[in-house]
């Protein structure tokens, strides 16, 4: 059991280390686990994460987010207080990470959002045994179980072909979702040029930045309509059913989302083709994450905590809900 880590309000702190983990507030040390504005917030004194999380915060929110930072890449050790720290990949995002805390023989990781399926644009989830876990539960419900990826990718690629004469427009969150789609769509052997909509544009220059090859891109804000006839457009999930989206050649409405598996949240947002592609473990990855992991206990910090908590009980693993608040989970 260790209890050299609390859960207050503003999410959860470390005393031995005075810092906090993707806290809700500005706090003087904040622990960053990946660069969504739900785990990531301006106006901390000063935020240890990846070199990578640290430059997607400074693109969303300006170069003096924090009054200080501290690069720290994955593997590296610091000490902090009395805690050592250090960081391994969480698969989530682009430098996306698990906040590993060792103290007084022992070990508290807190993965963040996290996936284990492919994803070509950030480094694989590495599972690190320890004696708390904390965990997500964003699809811990046994119906979720997501499809391969590609096989999704694909059926956007059909579709492509199917309807030469539409404008294929993807939905799909700015940060992650996005470039993994442009990316896979690479991987899967479609070279044309991919169109944006303007609030995709920053996000994907940094990520080509750090070396992630995305192709070409070109800017959606066409006047011709017709200059966007059988091109894959990607927009954030907001523009699908606006003026914007009207402004394309009949467009095919596409949107990416571990969601899409309800198609309830299909049929509400008018969408011709779901695609379920999803950032975060689906119900099976979860227990396998887990069971790899062999923790004394886990923490969940949110989703669909009870059904996950019942489940690793069977398991023999004790599980306890930390009813956070301020992790969103619409854009997924």
């Amino acid at each position: 059991m260790i209890n050299w880590v609390k859960v207050e309000k503003a999410g959860v702190y470390c005393p031995p280390a005075q810092g906090w983990i993707d806290p809700l507030y500005p706090q003087k040390l904040a622990f960053i686990t990946h660069g969504h504005a739900d785990h990531a917030r301006p106006g901390h004194k000063h935020v240890i994460a990846t070199p990578q999380t640290l430059d997607i915060m400074a693109a969303r929110y300006g170069q003096n987010f924090a009054t200080s930072t501290t690069a720290l890449d994955y593997g590296q050790k610091m000490r902090v207080g009395e805690v050592e720290l250090s960081l391994a990949p969480a698969g989530h995002v682009l430098g996306s990470a698990q906040i590993i805390l060792h103290h007084q023989g022992q070990t508290l990781v807190a993965a963040g959002d996290y996936k284990r399926k492919s994803d070509p644009t950030c480094v694989a989830f590495q599972v690190v045994p320890c004696d708390v876990f904390i965990t997500e539960a964003t699809f811990g419900l046994p119906v979720f179980r997501h499809p391969k990826p590609e096989d999704e990718i694909r059926k956007l690629l059909s579709a492509h072909q199917l309807f030469s004469e539409r404008s294929i427009v993807v939905g799909a969150y700015a940060l992650g979702k996005a470039q993994r789609i442009i990316a896979l769509l690479r991987q899967e052997g479609f070279h044309e040029p991919i169109y944006l909509h303007g609030a995709m544009r920053n996000l994907c220059d940094l990520y080509a930045r750090w070396g992630i090859d995305l192709g070409t891109l070109h800017s959606a804000t066409i006047q011709d309509k017709q200059a966007l006839k059988g091109a894959v457009v990607i927009a954030p999930p907001s523009a699908l059913g606006s003026k914007w989206a009207q402004r394309l050649h009949d467009p095919l409405i596409c949107f990416a989302s571990g969601w899409m598996q309800v198609r309830q949240r299909a049929k509400q947002r008018g969408v011709e083709l779901p695609l379920i592609l999803s950032d975060h473990a689906d119900w099976d990855d979860l227990l396998a994450t887990v069971s790899e992991i062999h923790p004394t206990e886990v923490w969940i910090t949110h989703g669909r905590e009870d059904a996950l908590i019942h489940a690793l009980s069977q398991r023999g693993i004790a599980a306890k809900a930390l009813s956070l608040v301020g992790f969103e989970e619409t854009e997924e």
